[in-house]
């Protein structure tokens, strides 16, 4: 997933420009962000210190957030780009309206970004649209998560129901829960910080997350560069997420954290070639080094002129390229014995 987020500026000419980006890059899917401002900030809210950063420092993150909205025509026509592009459209909603914009829209799925991971009807209604959820977990600790995912169980159970008490954890342990989120959602470990310091990435907490909720894991990427989400894949993470830019100079809170088109582009060619290396993970010989085992592997052959009815020594056997005679396995079993014909000096051995 190539995350345009709000690096459009607020501009649709930018997000179209974005799309194409994304899809000249090779990623599956673009996303945007959904939100009405005055829904998921309050005028006090303030702003994130990478926010105050790169923004205004006196505007309030309000304020910021207005200009950064898309319009339900704005997410029409750019919805119309991806299908003409050929690229998926996605977008993570922020409030319970935004939810039903992209079911009108007709979105394959749905994405909770980490900052909602506790917002229960946001939640509750994002679990009852019916479509795969994909689920970001920065900040968030294991007993979060599991709560999260006992309220997408229980609207993935209960399409109408309001919920009492108990109910979230019961649709999280029953069978038919868990079968849900196995087949449903996606989690994606995350640090909620841009940029992510190397050190607090913490990549082998896939390994954790899978143990802990047998859910599908991916990672979502706020580091510098493209070495961590590769790195990600090579660990298993089966979708990646990462924020991109036309060009990290722009105003705005995400530009400097996010690659420019020639960075992703790079990050999705390392990626599908960490996807093609990963293979089926049976050992055996690849085909591609079939040829070589003869010329790499040794035989065993005659250290000189050997006469038939000398018997085979440690003096006069070898072991010597080719490998296509007797295997160096089979050396002792063949100490002692009689040569069945006469071999000239480095001549394999035949019995």
């Amino acid at each position: 997933i190539a995350e345009a987020g709000v690096n459009h500026n607020g501009s649709l000419d930018l997000a179209k420009q974005l799309i194409d980006v994304a899809h000249a890059a090779g990623a599956d899917a673009v996303k945007f962000q959904t939100f009405k401002a005055t829904s998921i900030a309050s005028a006090k809210a303030s702003k994130a210190a990478y926010q105050q950063a790169s923004t205004d420092a006196s505007e309030s993150q309000l304020d910021m957030l207005k200009k950064l909205e898309l319009s339900a025509d704005d997410h029409v026509a750019l919805l119309a780009h991806c299908r003409t592009t050929g690229i998926e459209f996605m977008s993570t909603p922020f409030d319970l309206q935004s939810v039903d914009l992209l079911m009108e829209l007709g979105v394959q799925r749905m994405k909770i970004p980490s900052g909602e991971l506790t917002n229960g009807p946001l939640l509750l209604k994002v679990a009852r649209t019916g479509l795969p959820i994909i689920l970001s977990t920065g900040m968030a600790t294991p007993e979060e998560i599991r709560t999260t995912l006992g309220v997408l169980a229980y609207g993935m159970l209960e399409p109408t129901a309001a919920p009492v008490a108990g109910a979230f954890e019961n649709a999280y342990t029953s069978p038919e829960g868990k079968e849900l989120l196995r087949t449903r959602v996606t989690i994606l470990h995350c640090t909620t910080q841009y940029p992510t310091p190397y050190e607090d990435v913490n990549l082998l907490g896939m390994d954790s997350l899978r143990a802990l909720f047998d859910i599908p894991v991916g990672y979502s990427d706020h580091t510098p560069g493209i070495t961590i989400p590769v790195a990600a894949v090579a660990l298993g993470a089966c979708l990646i997420e990462k924020h991109f830019t036309l060009d990290k100079n722009l105003p705005g809170p995400d530009h400097k954290a996010s690659l420019e088109p020639s960075e992703l582009t790079e990050m999705v060619r390392a990626i599908r070639n960490v996807e093609t290396a990963l293979g089926d993970g049976e050992k055996k010989p690849r085909p591609s080094e079939l040829g070589n085992i003869s010329v790499v592997r040794k035989s065993i052959v005659a250290a000189c002129d050997i006469a038939a009815g000398d018997t085979f020594t440690e003096e006069n056997l070898a072991i010597k390229r080719p490998g296509n005679g007797i295997s160096p396995m089979r050396y002792w079993e063949i100490l002692g014995k009689k040569a069945p014909r006469d071999f000239s000096g480095e001549e394999p051995i035949e019995l």
